[in-house]
């Protein structure tokens, strides 16, 4: 898990040695260059997968469930509490830094710093959690959308609530893949990527209430 930690660290530097050489006047190819990363990196753990002979772990690995996680197995993720506190502490920072890097620095913010510190956190604590309980789709998309028309563009204020409502729509959907097909348990990731997709459409298409 800390060899894993290590190399999303590593692999979030070079994604952003990247795309800051790209030219500023074409924002469109920074996905672009991320889909072909991001496939140069799957095709590289899928040889290393089949050199293993752990094909069948990974497939299995990458769809998210909780079944696997034993005592040893998951200490690391009070890592990720300790690293969610730190974001609260600098919440206030990080909604300014939504502003944009102008805003930013005329606030006397240093914008540099602070987006190190936010991708650090970010890469960190995507990597424990993806280590120890696999991919786990639409959450980073949904729940955050969710409070964030609860609550506006306050992080400091949305981030209990993504956390809660976080944790409740995991807990759901992995109470819906044990029951749905019992005593076969469904992977969370699964059941969260069917309720996750409908959801985000409808976030997507819908007008909020005071826009109409």
């Amino acid at each position: 898990m800390i060899v894993a930690a290590a190399t999303a660290m590593i692999g979030m530097a070079v994604f952003l040695a990247m795309i800051s050489r790209l030219p500023v006047t074409s924002p469109l190819l920074v996905p672009l260059v991320g889909l072909i990363f991001a496939g140069i990196v799957e095709a590289l753990t899928v040889f290393i997968a089949f050199q293993t002979d752990m094909l069948q772990f990974q497939g299995t690995w990458m769809s998210g469930e909780f079944s696997g996680i034993l005592r040893g197995r998951y200490e690391l993720l009070w890592l990720c509490g300790v690293l969610a506190i730190l974001t609260y502490i600098v919440a206030d920072q990080f909604t300014i830094i939504g502003m944009g890097k102008d805003a930013s620095i005329n606030l006397g913010l240093n914008y540099k710093q602070v987006v190190i510190l936010g991708l650090f956190i970010l890469a960190l604590s995507t990597s424990l959690i993806v280590v120890t309980v696999g991919m786990i789709p639409f959450v980073g998309l949904v729940v955050p959308n969710i409070a964030r028309r609860m609550m506006g563009d306050n992080l400091r204020a949305s981030l209990p609530w993504v956390a809660v409502l976080g944790a409740l729509l995991v807990l759901t959907c992995d109470l819906i893949g044990r029951l749905i097909h019992f005593p076969y348990e469904i992977p969370v990731g699964t059941v969260l990527g069917v309720i996750g997709s409908f959801v985000f459409l409808y976030l997507l298409y819908a007008r909020p209430a005071h826009a109409r």
